[in-house]
């Protein structure tokens, strides 16, 4: 029978928590790769096919920034960033340079295998939806059109990069135009999580959007601020 394992890549320099990561996710059925230099960890995930990627954020050879932006403008795969420090302006450049997710350590091995269950999940989810979906499923908002069957989003006619939970976001508000979503329910929604969720990943999530879309960021026109509530697609 062949092997159905799912492949994971560690990228951790720290040997003791790098084997306790190998070992709860091997329990779990996973075969796990790890690589405990930036350089060599980042080389590996752009040759070779994994389900997921655990990214330390302080590495040798490489920083977790550096790696993490490097995989994402190259490969479509889940990062989980897993970091020591605990400064938001940390958490918010790991998700500005296309990680799905973050996960501070000391972390409880069950929330680190919830977490890469979860992202591998939705990520085979969204997958398949997109390669079932019809041609000429877009969402054209005169300045701002939506290719969902391509993953593409256009400003005036101009290609804008987005990552794969920034357009999961923005395909998920402006498919519900007029619809207001709690945070907690936009989380549930992109991330699938609730036990383990941190709201401030919306927060960024838009804030990064409405920087590649909005003509003025500080002023939206699609993506309005709800306040006291959550957010809504306006068009």
């Amino acid at each position: 029978m062949a092997d159905t394992k799912q492949r994971i890549l560690i990228i951790e320099d720290d040997s003791d928590i790098a084997a306790l990561e190998k070992d709860y996710l091997e329990i779990n059925n996973f075969e796990v790769v790890i690589e405990k230099n930036g350089l060599e960890g980042m080389e590996r995930a752009l040759k070779e096919q994994y389900a997921l990627i655990l990214l330390d954020l302080m590495l040798p050879g490489a920083d977790g920034m550096t790696i993490c932006r490097n995989i994402r403008e190259k490969v479509d795969v889940p990062i989980l960033m897993v970091t020591a420090r605990v400064e938001e302006v940390d958490k918010v450049r790991g998700l500005g340079f296309g990680a799905d997710d973050y996960i501070t350590k000391p972390f409880a091995p069950a929330e680190l295998v919830a977490r890469v269950k979860s992202h591998i999940t939705r990520y085979e989810r969204l997958t398949k939806s997109f390669s079932t979906q019809k041609t000429h499923d877009e969402l054209d908002f005169g300045d701002l059109r939506i290719k969902h069957t391509t993953y593409q989003v256009f400003v005036n006619n101009i290609e804008i990069a987005l990552t794969r939970k920034e357009f999961e976001l923005l395909y998920f508000l402006a498919s519900n135009r007029e619809i207001v979503f709690s945070k907690e329910q936009i989380y549930d929604r992109i991330w699938g999580e609730e036990m383990y969720g941190d709201m401030k990943t919306i927060a960024v999530h838009i804030k990064r959007l409405r920087e590649k879309i909005e003509k003025n960021p500080s002023e939206p026109m699609y993506i309005q601020t709800v306040w006291g509530t959550g957010y809504k697609f306006i068009a």
